[in-house]
This record gives structure tokens, sequence and C-alpha cells, in this order.
């Protein structure tokens, strides 16, 4: 029985020319970070396009590429950036319409419509309550929850020591504990 390679040799060898490394590790990582982008601009036109970017970077820095840490650390890092990028750029543009909570609620539902209502509800209570933290406390708790990253490696995607983050998953999760406690 073969081992399976890691994200790392993955990635080394889609820096060498191996293009169905690169297959192996987008099938792998796809998911969680459409997931990730989705969480944390809460649109999915817009995550799909940051989706998209992402990857490009990824398929670009192939060859220069170092495994100082683990892929998904350096994924999660180029996507960070991505954000920043986004968020920094949005400061320019005007807001979203006003409804566009209306438009997000008609969006399609991926798992289908067997799906029960109160789920659903439950869900859409925590994203409202996710969507009112501060995009540093989101982003730390999407990472945390959702990619099951460790504190550390928060901390190197996003520029921060450990404590720093602590306190931010501190912060959001006190914060939606009392908004889910209050709806």
């Amino acid at each position: 029985m073969t081992r399976e390679p890691t994200d790392e040799e993955l990635m080394q060898a889609f820096g060498r020319g191996e293009a169905n490394a690169f297959e192996t590790l987008y099938a792998r990582h796809r998911a969680p970070l459409f997931r990730f982008l989705h969480g944390s601009v809460r649109d999915r036109g817009l995550a799909e396009e940051l989706f998209q970017d992402v990857w490009q970077r990824v398929i670009a820095a192939r060859i220069r590429y170092r495994p100082e840490a683990r892929f998904a650390t350096w994924l999660y890092q180029v996507a960070h950036h991505r954000l920043a990028d986004h968020w920094r750029a949005r400061r320019h543009r005007p807001d979203p319409p006003p409804d566009s909570d209306e438009r997000l609620a008609r969006e399609a539902d991926p798992d289908g419509p067997d799906r029960r209502l109160s789920e659903f509800e439950e869900r859409r209570r925590l994203q409202r309550a996710l969507e009112e933290l501060p995009p540093e406390q989101r982003e730390a708790v999407l990472l945390r929850l959702e990619q099951e990253l460790s504190l550390e490696e928060i901390g190197r995607i996003t520029g921060v020591g450990r404590e720093t983050v602590k306190s931010r998953l501190r912060y959001a999760m006190d914060k939606l504990r009392a908004r889910l406690r209050a709806s």
C-alpha cells in the first residue's frame, strides 16, 4: 500500500511541472477554501472571484514555493492577503444595495430542497451573528472552526501573535454566544 503524498510534496511536484499534483491539491482544498472565502465575504459571486484569484496566485507561486509551513497554512495566508486586498479596495466602493440580505437569502441552497427549515434557520442565525463580528474576529473564527487550524497557524496567516489570535477568538465567541442567546 502506497502512502498518499503530503500537500507540501504535491506542491513541490507541481513546481517541477507535474500537473496532476495540482489537481490533487485542488481537490483536497477547494471546498474548505471556498467555505472560508464565502464565510468571509458573504457573497457567492465575490467568493468565487476571490477563490479563482487565490488559486491563480498558488499557480504563479509554484516554482518559488518552499514548504516552511504546512501547505494549508500557506494557502490560507495567500487567501488572507487576497481578502485584505479586497477589503482595502472596498473602502473606495459604495456599500452593497439595501436588498443584499434578501438576495443572499434567495441564493440556492447547495444541500438541496430536502434540508429541514429549522437547520436553515439556525445556520442563518449563526451566519448573521458572524456577519456582525469585526473582520479580524470573523476571520479567526472561520480559520479555527471551519479549517481547524491551530492558534499558531492562524497567527502566521494573519500576521499577528498567538495571544492576539486567542484574544480575537475569545471576544468573537463571547459576542456570538450573546447574539445567539438574544435572538
